[in-house]
């Protein structure tokens, strides 16, 4: 075997379509594009996203009702029953006791304490908020709530 001889498998190649060379390459003339009409002429392809000159969906969208706040604060809502499950008498409820427990998954996550359920056990809280019916109940139960709520 030659260099010469070298050729690639019969059926793996073919010849590229040459558009617009003439009748005889079965695309000649208008190239495939049909006749008249925006996308037969040169430039014609519009982008991604555009309906014909009405305002795009992608651009009405933001007008919808409804508003978000960009200074919303987002905590994770904890609540009394969840802290009578997992704490014993006396704990520290905190940003890493609550990591350890897998109940957030950051220490520096904002926390806040609901009051739904009852708590019996004795524990000191100190997450960043605690609702006014959560600290009556942990207050009731012999706890404490302290700061940075």
């Amino acid at each position: 075997m030659q260099l010469h001889d070298l050729a690639p498998a019969p059926g793996s190649t073919k010849t590229r379509k040459r558009k617009g060379r003439g009748h005889g390459s079965g695309l000649g003339k208008t190239a495939g594009r049909g006749y008249n009409g925006q996308k037969s002429r040169a430039g014609g392809a519009k982008s991604n996203g555009f309906e014909g000159g009405q305002t795009p969906l992608a651009r009405r969208l933001p007008k919808l009702p409804g508003f978000k706040n960009i200074n919303h604060i987002a905590y994770a809502p904890i609540n009394v029953n969840r802290l009578e499950a997992l704490y014993s008498d006396g704990e520290v409820v905190d940003g890493a006791s609550l990591v350890a427990k897998g109940v957030i998954k950051r220490a520096d996550e904002l926390v806040k304490v609901l009051g739904t359920g009852e708590l019996t056990k004795k524990l000191i809280v100190k997450v960043d908020k605690v609702s006014g019916s959560a600290a009556a109940k942990i207050e009731a139960a012999g706890g404490k709530v302290e700061p940075p709520c």
